[in-house]
């Protein structure tokens, strides 16, 4: 008779997937395959997952094998992760510079599967002036961000502090963003012992070499409830035509710094894109400065791609 135990996945190359498994107060680690079943449903088993795994005390080698995958809460495309509880944005004071739509994209996704965004602003030291800027744009906007400096030290203090309070009871955030700004020195500056690859970004293309291959989560302990830590590849293709990320009717409520306006437009069917202010509370919000300009660029950039994808499907 075969033994079963939950187990997190922690990282899946090649089909060979590593799973921490809990067995009441101890944890161990092992290296199995999926059923064959899962690929004839088309299922992929997905960093992050909580399953079942399956052992046999027969065999001497007590071979182990996932045997059911546990409902997901949520599952990202990119990164691509299941069951994420926050998701924090990283992107750099300078160089490489940011690109607000790509980051305000991403937090859209976040908004919309339920996971926590917060943002934090590397490289801090190179340039106060544009960390300030970035950091008062996202906070305006009902963020929680921090202003790091991951080679230097300094500005992780808060953010580790928040890391231990809210990534606990199994837990799992996720680091994402462009690759050079600075999310595996950061990573290791908070959390030494992971030892994650690093590189320097290209000065002609203002592009970093991808560092990170594959998505991995990183246990922030031994203890059977710890929370645990995602490092992920680069993100730059956002393609919300091919995706299903969100459709146009979530669109709204992807952006939490809309919702205090929520109902407050002339017409009921405002789509806050291109109305003017005697028409539009975004658009007034915008004007009277509660709510960015590039903040509602962004939307009015995605609105135009969903209406495009709605009408075309």
């Amino acid at each position: 008779m075969e033994d079963a135990l939950l187990g997190k996945v922690l990282k899946g190359l090649g089909g060979l997937y590593e799973i921490r498994v809990t067995d009441g107060d101890s944890v161990r680690r092992v290296s199995c395959r999926a059923r064959g079943i899962f690929r004839h449903e088309e299922e992929k088993v997905e960093v992050g997952d909580m399953v079942s795994v399956k052992f046999d005390p027969a065999d001497p080698e007590n071979t182990s094998v996932i045997d059911e995958i546990l409902p997901r809460k949520n599952s990202l495309i990119r990164p691509p992760l299941s069951n994420l509880d926050y998701l924090f944005c990283v992107i750099a004071a300078v160089r490489p510079t940011p690109v607000l739509e790509t980051l305000d994209k991403l937090l859209a996704i976040a908004e919309h599967n339920g996971i926590e965004p917060c943002l934090v602003v590397t490289k801090s030291d190179c340039d106060e002036a544009a960390s300030a800027h970035y950091t008062d744009l996202y906070r305006q906007a009902g963020f929680t961000v921090f202003p790091v400096s991951g080679a230097a030290g300094t500005g992780t203090d808060a953010l580790k502090a928040y890391l231990h309070e809210h990534l606990t009871g199994g837990k799992s955030a996720a680091f994402a963003g462009a690759s050079g700004v600075g999310k595996s020195t950061l990573m290791n500056c908070l959390f030494p012992h992971l030892h994650l690859a690093t590189n320097d970004i290209s000065h002609r293309i203002e592009r970093g070499r991808h560092t990170t291959r594959h998505v991995e989560l990183f246990p922030l302990s031994d203890s059977p409830d710890t929370g645990f830590l995602a490092d992920t590849p680069g993100f730059s293709m956002l393609d919300f035509m091919r995706f299903d990320f969100l459709t146009l009717d979530d669109l709204f409520d992807a952006f939490r710094d809309f919702a205090p306006y929520r109902g407050q437009c002339r017409y009921p069917d405002c789509t806050h894109t291109g109305e003017g202010v005697r028409e539009c509370a975004i658009a007034r919000a915008v004007a009277n400065g509660n709510i960015a300009p590039s903040r509602h660029a962004s939307y009015q950039t995605l609105y135009r791609t969903l209406k495009i994808k709605k009408n075309t499907y």
